[in-house]
C-alpha cells in the first residue's frame, strides 16, 4: 500500500483530483491510500506519506516543504499545472508512483 500525500492552499481543491486518482489506482489494481490537506496540515501528515505532491497554485512553498519532505525521507514534487486543471488523476498518480519509485 502506498500513501500518497496532496496539499493545496485549503486542501478542497484537490479533492476531486483524490477521486480520480482513486478511480486510475482502482482499474489498475494499485493499492493506495490517497489523501489531500491544507497547507497548513501537510508537515504532520508527511509522516505517514511516501510521498508529498503539492498543487501548482503553491509551487511558491516548494522550499518550505522541501525542508519537511527530506528530514521525513519523503520525495516531494508540483504537481504538473495542465494534468491538475485538466483533473487527469492517471497522470498525477503515474507521477507520484514514479517518485516513490513504482
Amino acid at each position: 500500500m502506498k500513501n500518497i500525500l496532496l496539499a493545496c492552499s485549503s486542501g478542497m481543491s484537490t479533492s476531486l483530483l483524490v477521486n480520480k486518482m482513486k478511480e486510475a489506482a482502482a482499474s489498475r489494481g494499485v493499492e493506495v491510500n490517497i489523501w489531500a490537506v491544507a497547507q497548513d496540515k501537510a508537515p504532520t501528515e508527511i509522516e505517514k506519506a511516501d510521498v508529498l505532491l503539492i498543487g501548482p497554485q503553491m509551487r511558491f512553498m516548494k522550499k518550505k516543504f522541501s525542508v519537511v519532505a527530506e528530514k521525513a525521507g519523503v520525495p516531494l514534487d508540483i504537481i504538473d499545472p495542465m494534468a491538475y486543471g485538466r483533473v487527469d488523476g492517471e497522470a498525477v498518480l503515474n507521477k507520484a508512483l514514479e517518485l516513490i519509485g513504482e
